[in-house]
């Protein structure tokens, strides 16, 4: 009855109303104190799991042997905080308990130790495995994809005697990881002819794919199989679509969308926002949104719903505006400004022909604000330099910034990526000569950034023309 009671107080995934019960039993036997570790490894204190299999070792009164139900939990609370040194010692005890050839605890091992960048040590597990299910394929595949081999990963992928949703999502996300929207949407084609229509996490991946991409086409056919499986537009599938059609030149498609939605969270808000304000032919509307969303009462602007706001203001010269809207982010809102809402700023002063005003701006900001492209997004606004349809704002803030602190290195990336956005070679490679020069290294601007910056840029001017010739 005891052991009954500990096992449903896991449904409240409360930790210590199990551990209460758990004292209340005089002597605790195997399955009480796996309970347990499955409590810790399944709670917020994950590495208390491991502590507390080592305690009831040496506990009197308790009537604990470890057996192979013990160690998944154990290995899966190293996983969640990607510790192999601990996960290295729950493998020894499992060795040491005679357990460790069993399937499902073989399977945690692959999962801890691909889960921790040891794909050595987890294929060595995989290969030696006697017998092996789908959760074993699936590790071993996540496990490549999570570094990025999605060489061998695909090798795997295509010697697995059976796949599910699972392994489909895990090889498309990698592929989208590594920059390949075209064999992300060659996976998802084949795995709607093979093994059926996939999941929300399958279509979000695919959307992505074709909004990064700007495969509007492609982005059609993924909507209009969507609609022919029944599988219903749900938030986040509505919220990818949204994204998708805005990134491939039509918010108004997307907004289409939005209104069809029952159901929108602060992520959706900002989907559309965000779409209007950078890819929309009228800025305007992301702002009348933006005033459509503060009149409701469960949803609560954030960083990136500036970021969408501060955008329209600057591609529209709305300098009164766009500094209410910062005061108002910082002081009623308490968000903290990023990189993107100071350069919004500093293009809208700049616009308004306050370039010594633009400069002082960004030289106010606070130490810990960097310049790193940490988001497509970001990048997409470090492009938006063309906020008057040229790089001429952008560099002039640049160079004025270098001018007035030339020993500050951040300002020599930001005028790197400034002429990289504009397709000038001849300029990006004479500042990388400077640099080099002068000892200056700006770590967080990979050549692999700009080139998907440019490109994304480049495809939307094409899209721009289109629409305006087409």
């Amino acid at each position: 009855m005891a052991g009954r009671l500990l096992k449903l107080s896991l449904n409240f995934c409360e930790i210590d109303y199990t551990l209460l019960i758990f004292k209340c039993i005089n002597f605790p036997d195997t399955f009480c104190v796996n309970t347990v570790i499955k409590a810790y490894a399944s709670g917020s204190l994950p590495t208390k799991a491991v502590g507390f299999y080592f305690e009831m070792l040496e506990e009197e009164g308790v009537l604990f042997k470890p057996n192979s139900f013990t160690f998944p939990s154990m290995i899966s609370s190293c996983t969640k905080t990607k510790d192999s040194v601990l996960g290295e010692k729950c493998h020894g005890q499992a060795v040491k308990v005679g357990v460790d050839r069993t399937l499902h605890v073989e399977n945690a091992l692959i999962h801890m130790y691909s889960g921790c960048g040891l794909n050595n040590v987890a294929w060595k597990v995989f290969d030696e495995m006697s017998m092996r299910d789908l959760v074993s394929w699936n590790s071993i595949v996540d496990g490549y994809v999570k570094v990025n081999d999605m060489e061998a990963a695909h090798k795997l992928f295509d010697k697995m005697p059976e796949r599910n949703v699972v392994s489909w999502n895990a090889m498309m996300k990698g592929y989208l990881d590594v920059k390949n929207p075209g064999l992300v949407l060659k996976l998802f084609r084949k795995m709607v002819t093979t093994d059926g229509k996939g999941n929300d996490t399958s279509i979000v991946t695919v959307l992505t794919a074709c909004g990064r991409s700007c495969r509007s086409k492609e982005g059609r056919s993924v909507h209009a199989a969507v609609i022919r499986m029944f599988m219903g537009v749900t938030l986040i599938i509505g919220t990818s679509l949204i994204d998708m059609y805005s990134k491939c030149g039509r918010p108004d498609v997307a907004h289409v969308i939005f209104n069809t939605m029952l159901i929108k969270n602060i992520v959706c808000w900002n989907a559309m926002i965000s779409g209007e304000s950078i890819h929309g032919k009228s800025p305007k509307h992301a702002l009348h949104l933006f005033d459509e969303m503060l009149k409701l009462v469960d949803i609560t602007p954030d960083e990136v719903t500036y970021i969408g706001v501060l955008c329209a203001c600057a591609r529209e010269s709305l300098l009164t505006e766009g500094q209410n809207h910062f005061l108002e982010m910082t002081k009623k809102f308490n968000i903290k400004p990023s990189f993107a809402h100071y350069w919004c700023m500093a293009n809208l002063y700049a616009s308004h022909g306050l370039v010594k005003k633009a400069v002082e701006f960004l030289k106010n900001m606070p130490v810990d604000v960097g310049l790193s492209p940490q988001s497509s997004l970001w990048a997409g606004l470090l492009g938006s330099c063309r906020f008057n349809g040229d790089v001429a704002i952008g560099e002039q803030i640049a160079k004025a910034l270098i001018e007035d602190d030339p020993s500050n290195n951040s300002y020599h990336g930001l005028l790197l990526i400034i002429y990289a956005v504009a397709g000038r070679w001849e300029d990006v490679t004479k500042m990388k000569c400077m640099m080099e020069e002068r000892g200056v290294s700006v770590p967080g601007f990979s050549l692999v950034e700009l080139t998907e910056i440019v490109h994304s840029l480049k495809v939307e001017d094409n899209i721009s023309m289109l629409h305006k010739y087409g």
